[in-house]
């Protein structure tokens, strides 16, 4: 087993994102998993990603506080506990519109090239 204590957790960098910070808590440079990884982004009021896609499937999970995920297909407000999964390839931007931070987990394969330890 290997553990990663939050105290002890490293931001890691992510193109198009602003106002929040990520950390790696499992996965690629931090432990052996090697199907995925797992971070925690905490974002600031008025925070988020730009729209994008990757090749990379994803699923999101909010921790605290809520975010918007917008999709070619609308808007969805994600609360505590609500999930998504977004699909290879599909386009998705981020928005924290509360005046609180949010929390969110993302889990996804390591990026190409990443190596886990």
């Amino acid at each position: 087993m290997q553990v990663t204590r939050l105290k002890d957790a490293r931001k890691y960098p992510v193109m198009k994102h602003f106002d929040c910070t990520p950390l790696r808590l499992q996965g690629a440079d931090v432990s052996p998993a090697v199907n995925f990884t797992v971070g925690l982004t905490h974002f600031l009021p008025a925070g988020g990603a730009e729209r994008d896609a990757t090749p990379l499937e994803k699923v999101y999970v909010v921790v605290e506080g809520e975010v918007t995920v917008i999709t070619d297909e609308g808007a969805t407000i994600l609360g505590p506990l609500d999930s998504c999964y977004i699909a290879p390839g599909e386009a998705r931007a981020i928005e924290n519109r509360t005046n609180r931070p949010a929390s969110m987990l993302v889990v996804m394969p390591p990026p190409p090239g990443s190596a886990a330890k």
